[in-house]
């Protein structure tokens, strides 16, 4: 409060607010129309956004004139008399006839397809435990979820992490393949500060989008046309970003520095958190001809994670509670170093065509080493209310009866892992556009190298006692050795034609394509017809619908192949399976979208149900981040639902929305070791419920002070039990509330930004952020405890509590 309070009178200045909606004689808002005061010494001016609203700072003044103006429309002047604090104007433009026969005006901007477009920019205010990154924005989105605050990976629709396509202009990006925990996880590959556009969808897109089962993510970076820079420090780390271009060259540098050590001093386990990600990213472009333009993206990143841990005290239990005290000795040591780089040309061969080519490589080099001794101690404990529920979901009662007997164990956990892989792909891309009709394609080669080791072992004792403790001699725990690489190659192509036609009913978009991909390793053919349809009614515009429907087969990459087979000494080893096919995918989305007006504020709901069936499904576990498959086709399964969204202006200008989900997706062994189909039981990833909010709100008065609040609540996610895939549970509720308050300076809101001195600062911001306000204990996952007799105990891997940032951003011009 007194920081605010501070911010307040140091910027304290004579001035007043303008704000409001342009809207068309449709009460729909025009997007980039001009709003300029006509008798200002000097010009001064904006344009609305792409939901009509606009918003001018200026100076107190007996008489102000505002001209509000666009191409198509007639000009709208207003005079404000004794012009003080805050004034609301909103102005409706009428459609100019004799312009409208020589132009096409731009009516409302309908949602195309199924991808979902984003404001990049909210994330620079958004509170963000991982420091900022699109990802976690998606995480407030219909259909998609997080249980991880630590991690930028995200579940949609029932998939798993591996299911999501990342494209950054066009290219698809990798990320390290070793990771297992959410601390161990740095940076994501896209920099907020470089993006111009994004789109999403959760199922059911185009052709042109590859072989994953759930999800697209399609980055398009910016080009600069003047110089422009941003610097920003807090207690999660620091960003410097430098960016300058003109009509035929521009050039971004990113370089980010992220440390989580502060985060994860609020975990359970006490311990010296050593963590620390860089990134440096670059995005270059420059014209070689009228037609033609070149351009080079690279990235480099170095993950180093070192983790001594001390202790840790839980409480846990399943119909008898436990107090779980573990005393550490040893360490963890992982780096992780990837590296990107993509060159491009696209030209136009003529007015018509449009082509491209991509030659793009990815390299990750990723070690993981540790070797943790544990001495645990068992005892009686009371309940804690984020104990597990049972496989019916009901809480077990805190009144049942505790046994008295005590326990200790050792266990001893140890890894030498390495991996080595690249990817070098050559793409081609065309576009062909005429009238209302648009056909694209493209065909791409890949080429993949991958040098895996694996040395990873556990081994338990419980009062004197080896487990498993079978009478035999002894065995460890768990253990997994292998030595393999692998070299393959995979040819790609698509086709897909869109055709609007406009009817007495409405506008028809018809879209269909399909995709065809061979893979050298198992010389797997795989054809992927797609196809959607979108109607716009005439009657009435704001409505939206849509069906969409595709065969999506996903090739295996690597994890996957691992089959592994166990020995008479409780050594497991694994082998690359050639016979693993791709698993494949029904998907039917029917949707629709509603723009309307309330308040005087645009809105937009929208709503999506789905079902998707797979088969010759791969079954997998999640622990943390990490999925670890079966290595073979053993499974089918099914995910439906119904995705809700509301999206609005709750206050003028800033984004809001509220999502709501509801699921259900099952898995089933298609042999259960007895030649009969296994019963139906929860996905690794299924939530059967899941509510989000990203609410953003400012004082009328004080605009340049604006608060974020992001919420979610889910279901909790299936967990097994180790060695029994069969035998199932589900985690407590996952609950949180992030917080933040941004106080921004700028010319028009400070008058010591005026100055001289300060004309290459465009503005500066202070940002004070709360990660889980409530301080709710979500759990993660289980690390379970065995006795001498192997009876299995279920103690929770708490995330971060109640956590704070102070954050400073500049942005210099």
């Amino acid at each position: 409060m007194l920081l605010l309070c501070a911010c307040s009178v140091f910027a304290y200045a004579r001035t007043a607010r303008v704000y409001g909606y342009v809207v068309d004689q449709d009460n729909i808002g025009i997007e980039l129309a001009n709003v300029v005061v006509l008798n200002a010494d000097k010009p001064i001016g904006t344009a609305t956004n792409k939901n009509g609203f606009y918003e001018l700072i200026l100076e107190e003044a007996d008489t102000v004139v505002l001209s509000y103006s666009m191409i198509g429309y007639t000009t709208v002047q207003q005079r404000i008399l004794d012009l003080r604090e805050v004034l609301n104007i909103n102005v409706q433009l009428l459609t100019d006839e004799q312009v409208l026969a020589e132009i096409e005006v731009r009516g409302i901007q309908h949602t195309q397809g199924t991808m979902d477009r984003i404001d990049a920019a909210t994330t620079r205010v958004m509170p963000d435990a991982t420091g900022g990154s699109i990802e976690s924005l998606l995480i407030t989105f219909a259909g998609v979820s997080q249980t991880n605050e630590l991690s930028s990976q995200y579940n949609v629709r029932g998939g798993s992490f591996d299911e999501n396509s990342v494209y950054v202009n066009g290219i698809e990006v990798h990320r390290p393949l070793l990771i297992r925990s959410g601390q161990q996880e740095g940076l994501s590959f896209v920099n907020p500060e470089m993006v111009e556009n994004v789109a999403f969808s959760a199922g059911g897109f185009g052709a042109q989008y590859g072989d994953k089962m759930s999800s697209v993510l399609d980055i398009t970076y910016k080009r600069p046309r003047a110089f422009e820079a941003s610097l920003s420090a807090s207690l999660l780390g620091a960003h410097v970003y430098v960016g300058h271009g003109d009509s035929t060259y521009s050039q971004m540098h990113g370089l980010r520095y992220k440390t989580s050590k502060y985060m994860l001093g609020g975990l359970a386990t006490a311990g010296n958190y050593n963590p620390t990600y860089f990134d440096y990213q670059t995005y270059i472009t420059w014209q070689t001809g009228p037609k033609w333009q070149m351009s080079f993206l690279g990235n480099v990143s170095l993950n180093d994670y070192r983790f001594t841990p001390d202790s840790l005290s839980e409480s846990f239990g399943g119909q008898e509670a436990k107090n779980l005290t573990i005393y550490y000795e040893g360490q963890e040591k992982d780096r992780f170093l990837t590296a990107f780089a993509a060159l491009s040309a696209k030209g136009k061969v003529s007015d018509e065509v449009e082509i491209g080519f991509d030659l793009s490589g990815f390299y990750t080099n990723e070690r993981e080493n540790f070797d943790i001794t544990g001495e645990y101690v068992l005892s009686n404990g009371s309940m804690d209310e984020t104990q597990p529920s049972n496989a019916t979901g009901e809480e077990i009662d805190p009144n049942a009866p505790t046994v008295d007997a005590l326990g200790t164990g050792l266990f001893h956990q140890h890894a030498r892992n390495s991996l080595e892989a690249g990817v070098i792909t050559l793409a081609h891309q065309g576009t062909w556009q005429r009238g209302n009709n648009t056909l694209i394609w493209g065909i791409s080669g890949q080429a993949e190298l991958i040098r895996d080791r694996i040395s990873e072992w556990e081994w338990r004792d419980s009062a004197g006692y080896s487990l498993p403790n079978n009478g035999l001699p002894m065995e460890l725990y768990y253990s997994m050795r292998g030595d393999t690489s692998m070299t393959s190659a995979r040819l790609q192509a698509y086709v897909q034609n869109t055709h609007k036609w406009n009817t007495s009913s409405g506008q028809w978009i018809f879209t269909i394509g399909g995709r065809l991909q061979w893979w050298s390793w198992n010389n797997e053919v795989l054809p992927s017809p797609r196809a959607s349809v979108e109607w716009i009614p005439g009657w009435k515009r704001d409505l939206c619908f849509r069906l969409a429907t595709g065969l999506y087969y996903q090739a295996p990459f690597y994890k996957e192949l691992r089959d592994t087979i166990t020995d008479e000494f409780g050594i497991t080893r694994f082998d690359l399976n050639h016979d693993l096919k791709a698993q494949r995918s029904v998907h039917v989305v029917l949707g629709g979208d509603y723009y309307f007006r309330a308040w005087g504020r645009p809105f937009k709901l929208t709503a999506e149900g789905y079902y998707k069936y797979i088969d010759r499904m791969e079954s997998y576990s999640v622990d943390n981040v990490r999925v670890r498959y079966s290595g073979k086709n053993d499974s089918q399964g099914y995910a439906g639902g119904l995705d809700l969204k509301l999206y609005g202006e709750l206050v003028p200008g800033a984004d809001s929305w509220i999502s709501f989900s509801t699921m259900v997706a099952r898995q089933r062994l298609v042999d259960n070791g007895e030649g009969q189909k296994g019963d139906w039981i929860p996905s690794p990833t299924e939530q059967r419920w899941n509510f989000s909010m990203l609410f953003q709100d400012y004082i009328p008065q004080l605009p340049q002070l604006k608060f974020h609040l992001k919420m979610q609540f889910a279901e909790g996610q299936p967990y097994y039990a180790p060695r029994n895939n069969q035998a199932w549970g589900r985690m407590p509720v996952y609950k949180r509330i992030d917080i933040g308050a941004t106080y921004t300076f700028n010319a028009q809101t400070a008058k010591f930004m005026r100055a001289p001195s300060a004309k290459h600062v465009k503005q500066w911001a202070i940002q004070f952020e709360v990660f889980n306000l409530v301080g709710w204990r979500n759990v993660n996952s289980y690390f379970w405890v065995a006795d001498a007799y192997n009876n299995q105990w279920a103690s929770p891997n708490y995330l971060t509590g109640r956590r704070f940032n102070l954050k400073f951003i500049i942005d210099l011009r």
